[in-house]
C-alpha cells in the first residue's frame, strides 16, 4: 500500500486488497436490493450519467428540487444501514469516534463521468469525506476551492481510498472517465464509488 498526498487529498493506493474488496461488494448487494440504484437529475433537470443510492440514516439525492440529504430512498423506503465492512474503513483511516451518517453509492457504467463539483451539502465541513473505489479504473481530477485554474489528475484503481479533509475538503473534484472492463471485481463491469460523509 502506498500513500500519496495530492493537493491535500490523502490517497491510499491499494488500501483494500482483493479479498477486502470482494467482502465490501458482497455487503453492498442487499443494500442495492432494498434501495435500488436510481438515475438522478441535476437541479436544472439534466440526467446524470451515474446511477446512485445510499446507506445510513440519511441519503443524498439530486433532482429538480435541488441537492439535499433525506431519510428515505426516492421510492419512499428508509435507507439500509451502512455495512460494518464499510464502517471499518472509515474508523481505521479517520480515527474518529463519530461514524458517518451517509454512505453515497455511485455506479459508473461505460461512458459515465462526474463533472467537477464540491461536496458542500453537509452541515459541518470540519468532518472529512472518505471515498472508496471498487471496480474499473477512474481518472480522478482535482481542482481548487474555487472554479477555474489549473487541475491535476490521477488514476484511481480498485481498492484505493481517498480522504478529503482540511484544505481539500471543499476542493472541486470529479471523474473524467473510467476504463470500462479494466477490473474483474464487478461481474458486469463498471465502477462503484462509496463516499462516507457526516451530513448533520
Amino acid at each position: 500500500m502506498a500513500r500519496l498526498v495530492l493537493r491535500g487529498f490523502d490517497i491510499r493506493k491499494g488500501h483494500l486488497d482483493s479479498a477486502a474488496q470482494q467482502q465490501v461488494v458482497v455487503a453492498l448487494r442487499p443494500i442495492l436490493k432494498a434501495a435500488p440504484l436510481f438515475n438522478p437529475s441535476t437541479a436544472s433537470g439534466r440526467k446524470m450519467s451515474v446511477r446512485m443510492t445510499s446507506a445510513g440514516g440519511l441519503g443524498w439525492v439530486s433532482d429538480t428540487a435541488g441537492y439535499r440529504y433525506q431519510e428515505t430512498h426516492p421510492k419512499g423506503v428508509p435507507w439500509p444501514d451502512i455495512p460494518n465492512d464499510v464502517l471499518k474503513i472509515w474508523r481505521e483511516l479517520t480515527g474518529l469516534e463519530r461514524d458517518p451518517d451517509c454512505c453515497l453509492i455511485n455506479y459508473y457504467g461505460e461512458g459515465a463521468r462526474m463533472g467537477l463539483h464540491q461536496d458542500k451539502d453537509e452541515a459541518d465541513f470540519s468532518w472529512p469525506v472518505l471515498s472508496v473505489s471498487l471496480g474499473d479504473d477512474a481518472l480522478f481530477r482535482i481542482g481548487n476551492t474555487s472554479r477555474g485554474g489549473k487541475t491535476e489528475s490521477i488514476w484511481l484503481n480498485s481498492g484505493d481510498v481517498v480522504i478529503m479533509g482540511g484544505p481539500a475538503r471543499l476542493a472541486y473534484h470529479g471523474i473524467d472517465r473510467i476504463r470500462f472492463g479494466s477490473s474483474r471485481l464487478l461481474p458486469k463491469g463498471g465502477r462503484v464509488n462509496l463516499t462516507l460523509r457526516v451530513a448533520t
